[in-house]
């Protein structure tokens, strides 16, 4: 049944062009532009809402990760976490890279953030655990030379489909083009529970996989997942917490908004119309 109604919905993206209607929908402000309401920040090594060294904080209007305090970045890989899960929802996150990259952070973190979906929960993360188990849409900003994509897919803990087939590859390249600099860049990802998840660059689908799952192999499997979630291995993963990247590139955020899709979840016409909604900044 899940199958047919994802084929169905696939369907309705491709044939549907009526706007949904805007007084039935709301967009959700996560980040209100003046402090960490509703956020909690995990560093790794510290205790939960442990800012160490003032890690992330909130200046003009900007969520800002900064690591001007640091005198040297050794594995503190942070997270910011919004407050209550989700399943099905569109989410518009609006960010920048800016200045150089922390001493001690490592070479591929270069310009390097990320979205997490259907992740952990804060409080679930263990006090040495680097990344929460989640799907995270990489955020890559480009280094001046060269191609560099980014709304790229990465899976700590996690394994998806792709084209059908099931894969383990740890991250997937999108077809998004590079944005090199300190500009502004704008990231859309729809999420529908466990069964289709699509990440968008300028209104355009530049990736999109399926079926998500809990899971890991080989090495991997004890880095990201405890005991509880070995338990739960091959488990579908249909809702959870999002979260930021703080994982030394100093990167700002300046607009998390979310559209809760959940009442149209059982319409596939309905959620099709409101995916399609764009953002209204309310």
């Amino acid at each position: 049944m899940k199958r047919c109604l994802a084929f169905l919905l696939i369907a309705c993206f491709v044939k549907t062009s009526l706007p949904a209607q805007k007084d039935s929908l709301h967009w959700v402000q996560l980040f209100n532009g003046k402090d960490m309401t509703g956020w909690d920040i995990k560093i790794t090594g510290y205790d939960l809402n442990d800012n160490y060294n003032n890690t992330v904080y909130v200046q003009d209007g900007i969520m800002k990760v900064d690591y001007d305090r640091y005198t040297n970045f050794t594995n503190q890989f942070g997270h910011i976490y919004y407050k209550t899960p989700y399943s099905y929802y569109k989410l518009v996150v609006e960010y920048r890279f800016v200045g150089q990259q922390t001493k001690g952070g490592p070479s591929w973190d270069v310009r390097n953030s990320g979205v997490m979906v259907h992740s952990q929960s804060a409080a679930s993360v263990r006090k040495d655990q680097e990344f929460p188990v989640s799907l995270e849409c990489q955020l890559l900003g480009g280094l001046d030379s060269g191609e560099r994509s980014t709304s790229n897919l990465c899976t700590p803990g996690t394994y998806v489909q792709m084209g059908g087939a099931t894969t383990m590859q740890h991250c997937i390249n999108s077809t998004s083009k590079t944005y090199n600099g300190d500009q502004w860049v704008t990231v859309e990802i729809v999420v529908l529970g466990d069964s289709l998840i699509r990440h968008y660059m300028e209104g355009k689908m530049v990736l999109e996989y399926t079926h998500p799952k809990i899971g890991e192999q080989g090495d991997n499997i004890k880095r990201y997942l405890d005991e509880d979630y070995v338990k739960r291995m091959n488990e579908p993963l249909k809702s959870g917490y999002i979260a930021l990247q703080a994982e030394s590139a100093p990167v700002q955020f300046r607009k998390v908004a979310l559209l809760d899709l959940s009442p149209y979840k059982d319409d596939p016409h309905a959620l099709a119309k409101a995916i399609e909604l764009p953002y209204s900044g309310k």
